[in-house]
């Protein structure tokens, strides 16, 4: 069922009374549980499964792996569901999903089981996460649009910083499985309620009325798109410096742990955590005025030399300043693809293009890990994988400033 916009009305995306703003809250909520138990709770699984059934760290590895390239899959189709079912029916479905998965995952007792609940942890990703949120934000912000997906995603570092040590915690009091029903059940509890009070028809921004007469159906918007030489700069850039930054945050504490030790590593990823939101914020004040593919560049570029820092120099203090500037871009590197194709390509086809964008880069940024990974087994240090990221970081920055041929906005 279509959520028919109202009819047209003056919209101050400025105000705090506009009701944009508590969509951004809902969408907060629900990139806390999607990061919290989609992106972030993997490394407890990982832990919990192997310590309970003696599974291989290769096996129940491979059904995260399993996870995001069926997760990218599901992603794609983000924007046509919400086009057909509207925002308020596609939030429940995904809150509906990832609980169902936080139960699955907690029931896991075969090998088998492991990779059914990482499929239905897909769809419960697909429908909490990123192109989710874009996209519906997308249909009550237009100017603000920056903004409000900054401030929204600050959700995700909320679940990894507050919603995994509370995972962790209840894990230790009441057992894996009982901690999984439990966070399923405060997910439900929490999110649903919500979702049906707040969220309603999204304002008539005037997309509509100079829609095509005929508009291009959903697989004739990605076709063009993959011959576009702007969203292809956009897409490639992005998922190279995502693919660099996945694999350096997964591998940073057993890159620190024999430098500063432990203790200080996990000083040092606490730091680079909040930073990212730090970032986030920050920029959110200013990052509807800017040209996005020159902030992109410069984002790129300040991972790059922080990450040539961090390699060369081996004293504390400098090491975990380098965390924290690499910190500062990374909540606004999910932030900024979609203000880029806002900006440059029509809005009818915003839904389907961000959605597309954002599975292309999920592909690529799940190999990065084990390809870090890899890369310090054959090389037995962090040098070789880490000058990879440096050198995909600068490769980027080159790219994203080729902007094709911009398309006009209708």
């Amino acid at each position: 069922m279509l959520d028919n916009p109202r009819p047209a009305a003056p919209i101050n995306e400025s105000s705090l009374r506009y009701e944009g703003w508590r969509i951004v809250a809902v969408c907060f909520l629900l990139a806390t549980f999607g990061w919290g138990l989609g992106f972030y709770g993997q490394s407890v699984y990982v832990a919990e499964l192997q310590r309970a059934h003696g599974w291989s760290a290769s096996l129940i590895s491979s059904g995260t792996t399993f996870f995001y390239l069926f997760g990218a899959l599901l992603v794609v189709f983000v924007g046509e569901a919400i086009q057909k079912h509207g925002a308020r029916l596609c939030l429940i479905a995904g809150t509906l999903a990832m609980a169902a998965a936080a139960v699955a995952i907690g029931a896991v007792r075969e090998p088998w089981q492991l990779y059914l609940a990482n499929a239905v942890l897909a769809f419960g990703w697909a429908g909490t996460s990123l192109a989710m949120i874009t996209n519906t934000i997308s249909l009550w912000f237009d100017h603000k649009r920056g903004m409000a997906i900054s401030l929204a995603l600050n959700g995700a570092s909320f679940g990894g910083i507050v919603g995994v040590p509370l995972l962790v915690a209840l894990i230790g009091h009441v057992g894996f499985a009982s901690a999984m029903y439990a966070a399923a059940g405060a997910m439900l509890v929490l999110l649903l309620p919500v979702i049906l009070i707040l969220v309603g028809r999204p304002p008539d921004h005037g997309w509509h009325a100079t829609a095509k007469p005929k508009p291009q159906s959903s697989a004739q918007i990605r076709a063009q798109a993959l011959r576009d030489v702007g969203f292809l700069t956009v897409t490639i850039a992005f998922a190279l410096v995502l693919f660099a930054q996945v694999g350096f945050i997964v591998h940073l504490i057993s890159f620190l742990d024999p430098v500063i030790g432990r203790e200080r590593a996990a000083v040092a990823v606490a730091v680079l955590t909040a930073m990212a939101v730090i970032g986030r914020v920050l920029f959110s004040l200013v990052i509807d005025r800017l040209d996005q593919r020159p902030a992109s560049a410069l984002s790129f570029l300040s991972q790059a030399a922080a990450l040539l820092v961090i390699i060369n120099f081996h004293n504390d203090y400098v090491l975990i300043a380098a965390c924290a500037v690499f910190g500062f871009s990374v909540g606004n590197l999910i932030t900024l693809p979609s203000l880029i194709v806002q900006q440059e390509f029509e809005s009818a086809s915003f839904g389907v293009l961000i959605s597309l964008n954002t599975a292309i880069n999920q592909v690529t940024y799940a190999f990065g890990p084990g390809v870090v990974g890899f890369l310090r087994d054959l090389s037995g240090g962090y040098s070789l994988p880490f000058y990879l990221c440096i050198a995909l970081e600068v490769i980027a920055a080159a790219l994203i400033m080729v902007r094709g041929r911009r398309a006009n906005k209708s």
